[in-house]
């Protein structure tokens, strides 16, 4: 049995102790958070789990064996180091750190310890995400050319990150988890509408060292809430409206075939193809209960996680290349490569 112990009981926090204390083979002995009201939420609906506003306590608590981060940004390389110092497995809230360099101490200090560390980038334990990556890996969509996604919605303002570290930090992760081939450089444009408060609305462009582009729209400052990825290839394209109550992922058969008519290169025939549309069937199973059965597996078993401090690594330095690349009206940056 896997004890774990929480730290932050926010928006997110309820959801991470649900899971666990629904996950065979782990339970919830510890929640921490600054504010008594919602301590007095954990201890109406769990009575058997202590509460505590300290979370030293969780760290020198010998009956914990994982401590799941789920706070602020900011504060996630100090709560995580500590609890990784104190020889707790870690589950951090996506993003991994505010910064590489933090990012990079924590992996560091994991493979010192030979602690589990895991990043909750959620939407890679779904099953549309899972899908799509099964299709993309068997080449039914043939040479990859974009992927191109919106997630936008009304609000919720973040005080301590702009759009970028808090919505596209999805997208991002779907996109490494599904696409082989990693950008390479950066472009984002954004702007903030509310004096003082971090940028809401921003675009992002990513270069690839093949033909290959994506492009992510982010904004809190949207009539509707979308959540659409596209992504095109040479064969089929899939489009993934996470949504859609059935058929979040549909493949369609749909494209272009350019067939030269002479030696010249310029003249070409293009002939529109327009075929059937399928919808794969899906495993319905929440992500964050896979999210938690795996990394209870990973830490019984000694597996490396599918959403590992490398993983983490790679989408906080995509991020701090995008926000230079924000800061100068959309100036290419590079991404750096992890050795």
């Amino acid at each position: 049995m896997i004890r774990v112990g929480v730290i932050g009981y926010g928006y997110w926090g309820p959801n991470i102790v649900r899971n666990f204390m629904e996950a065979p083979g782990a339970t919830v002995v510890a929640v921490c958070d600054e504010r008594s009201e919602r301590l007095e939420q954990v201890n109406a609906r769990y009575p058997s789990v202590k509460t505590t506003t300290n979370p030293p306590e969780l760290f020198a608590d010998p009956e914990i064996d994982a401590i799941a981060v789920v706070t602020p940004v900011t504060t996630h390389f100090d709560l995580a180091l500590q609890a990784l110092q104190a020889d707790k497995h870690v589950l951090v809230e996506k993003p991994l750190a505010s910064t590489s360099e933090q990012a990079l101490r924590l992996i560091e200090e994991a493979r010192h310890r030979n602690r589990v560390l895991m990043v909750d980038h959620t939407f890679v334990y779904t099953g549309a995400v899972r899908k799509i990556r099964e299709i993309v890996a068997s080449n039914t969509l043939g040479e990859i050319y974009y992927y191109d996604s919106v997630r936008v919605n009304l609000g919720l303002f973040q005080a301590d990150v702009n759009v970028i570290w808090d919505l596209a930090v999805h997208d991002l992760s779907i996109m490494d988890y599904v696409l082989p081939i990693k950008p390479t450089a950066v472009s984002a444009t954004g702007i903030s509408h509310i004096n003082g408060k971090p940028e809401n609305v921003a675009y992002m462009t990513l270069f690839f060292p093949n033909r290959q582009i994506a492009h992510l729209h982010v904004n809190w400052l949207a009539p509707v809430k979308v959540r659409r990825t596209l992504i095109g290839g040479s064969e089929k394209m899939i489009v993934y409206d996470d949504l859609e109550p059935s058929e979040k992922v549909k493949v369609y058969d749909r494209g272009v075939n350019l067939f030269p008519q002479s030696e010249a290169a310029y003249e070409l025939l293009v002939s529109y193809r327009s075929g059937d549309m399928h919808a794969p069937r899906l495993d319905a199973t929440e992500g964050l209960r896979t999210e938690a059965l795996h990394f209870i597996d990973c830490i019984e078993n000694g597996k490396q996680p599918e959403t590992d401090g490398l993983a983490g690594l790679r989408i906080v330095r995509i991020v701090e290349a995008a926000e230079k690349s924000l800061r100068n009206r959309g100036q290419l940056e590079e991404i750096a490569t992890i050795d």
